[in-house]
């Protein structure tokens, strides 16, 4: 499947669960207590994160979806702190707040990047269910996806009322199951067990077959329109109805830390579906997404531009020949990361020193070079009969090979002009010996602030000449 990334700011995600804070305490360790055999922690540093349902939320908004956020706190310091974390990060919190009970909170201690000990704060809520659920049909109006993240703490304890609502406004609907009763999820569109939990619904798997049969039993039983199988480092398993199993590896290129990962899976899923991804690709970007969550310590949100990065490498447009799609999204990610982005073009027919030498140039004006080329029928334009000696796919794929170069994308203009406006580059480079209000584009990309640099050619170094002894040397005449 081709993998695109979605408008993801152009989605809408409600999540009801249970939400909770991730704390994390972090010090040196250089000695042992002489209480007990245990180390001595000298803390130094305090670090709090939104966990479970909240990790979820944080998720979505980090892609650029709008995230709303409906969970159960106490009325304490650590709702305090989830709030505002939360609402820094642009997700809208709708808390019940309970006066008698406090906010459920995950305290690690962490040194030298490993967990040493974790204590948990927590007792099951005495959520009001008929107000919680009264926010949640109030807010569905407003979204295009609603998920049920379920640790079993006490916040969902109406998961059916919830389901029937959203089904009513045809709102699909995630859940990422907990417990040892999955009835509670009946009529969900999707639900997300692990391994562990899905064979402690169904039985042990033998094997792919036995897990694909079980699975397509337990979607019957439950009237589910889907069941995604996370399965560690065997990566996932899509089923639907009617549909051939779809079982993708794992992509993670080292595993750091699993803490959040089927928090990262069902917010890619949710804030995809909800962005207009099919199912199938909102898997693969789910699965991209927890291959990334790994390799980060603790509860983790996985950004856009990371997530984009990531599907470049997979679509092999990291670097390259590109399409103006593909460039757009390439330049889009590159300037998240703070990259500046140089332009240049020409026809490049014949590649010699003098380009490579150039390129090079160009190339350290800035941190990605993109090389514009003309296509066939406009070098023929301006070159005259018999050029271009190289089609455009050659010549692009030569320029591709060479170090200096990000990306190369053709033209059919004689200028490049229309390309300017829309990639914008911030810097313009062109070779020759005049100067820079003769350069083609140079008012265009002045114009939005952009700079303009002229580089000198190397001498003795031209594809006309490069021809013209060609020509003399075979007799060969363009006439």
């Amino acid at each position: 499947m081709k993998l695109t990334m979605p408008r993801y700011d152009q989605a809408a995600v409600l999540v009801v669960g249970d939400v909770m804070l991730d704390r994390y305490w972090h010090g040196g360790t250089s000695r042992i207590s002489p209480e007990a055999p245990v180390p001595v922690v000298r803390v130094d540093q305090i670090e709090d994160r939104p966990g479970g349902a909240a990790n979820v939320a944080l998720n979505i908004a980090a892609l650029g979806a709008r995230a709303l956020l409906v969970g159960v706190t106490g009325e304490d310091e650590a709702a305090e702190s989830l709030s505002d974390s939360l609402g820094g990060a642009g997700v809208e919190t709708h808390f019940q707040r309970l006066d008698d009970q406090p906010t459920i909170v995950k305290l690690r201690v962490m040194s030298r990047h490993q967990q040493l000990l974790r204590m948990d704060f927590e007792e099951p809520f005495n959520t009001d269910t008929a107000a919680l659920a009264r926010d949640v049909d109030a807010l569905l109006a407003g979204v295009k996806v609603l998920v049920l993240s379920d640790y079993g703490k006490g916040a969902l304890q109406n998961h059916q009322a919830l389901i029937q609502a959203a089904r009513k406004k045809n709102i699909p609907v995630l859940a990422d199951p907990k417990g040892k009763d999955f009835s509670i999820y009946r009529g969900a569109s999707l639900i997300t067990p692990n391994l562990h939990e899905f064979e402690t619904i169904v039985g042990g798997c033998a094997d792919e077959a036995e897990l694909v049969s079980k699975g397509a039993r337990l979607m019957r039983e439950l009237e589910l329109g889907a069941l995604l199988v996370t399965r560690g480092e065997h990566g996932m398993t899509l089923l639907r109805p009617e549909h051939a199993p779809l079982h993708l590896p794992a992509r993670a290129r080292e595993v750091f830390d699993v803490t959040g990962a089927g928090d990262t899976v069902i917010s890619t899923l949710a804030a995809s579906i909800a962005a207009g991804e099919e199912l199938p690709n909102a898997v693969a970007l789910a699965n991209l997404a927890a291959g990334i969550v790994v390799g980060k310590l603790g509860t983790a949100a996985i950004s856009a531009p990371e997530l984009r990065r990531a599907v470049q490498r997979e679509e092999g447009s990291e670097r390259g020949v590109l399409s103006l799609d593909q460039l757009l999204i390439a330049i889009e990610d590159a300037r998240a990361h703070g990259e500046k982005i140089v332009f240049t073009n020409g026809c490049f027919d014949i590649l010699h020193a003098g380009h490579v030498t150039y390129l090079e140039q160009a190339r350290a004006q800035g941190d990605r070079l993109i090389v514009a080329i003309n296509d066939d029928a406009s070098v023929s334009r301006l070159k005259g009969p018999g050029r271009p000696i190289n089609a455009v796919d050659r010549r692009m794929a030569v320029l591709a090979g060479l170090g200096a170069v990000d990306w190369v994308v053709s033209f059919g203009e004689d200028t490049p002009e229309r390309l300017l406006k829309q990639v914008q580059p911030d810097v313009l480079v062109k070779g020759g010996d005049y100067g820079i209000d003769q350069v083609v584009g140079a008012d265009i990309v002045q114009a939005y602030g952009g700079e303009v640099r002229v580089l000198g050619l190397v001498e003795n170094s031209s594809t006309t000449a490069i021809v013209e002894k060609i020509q003399g040397r075979s007799g060969f005449s363009r006439e």
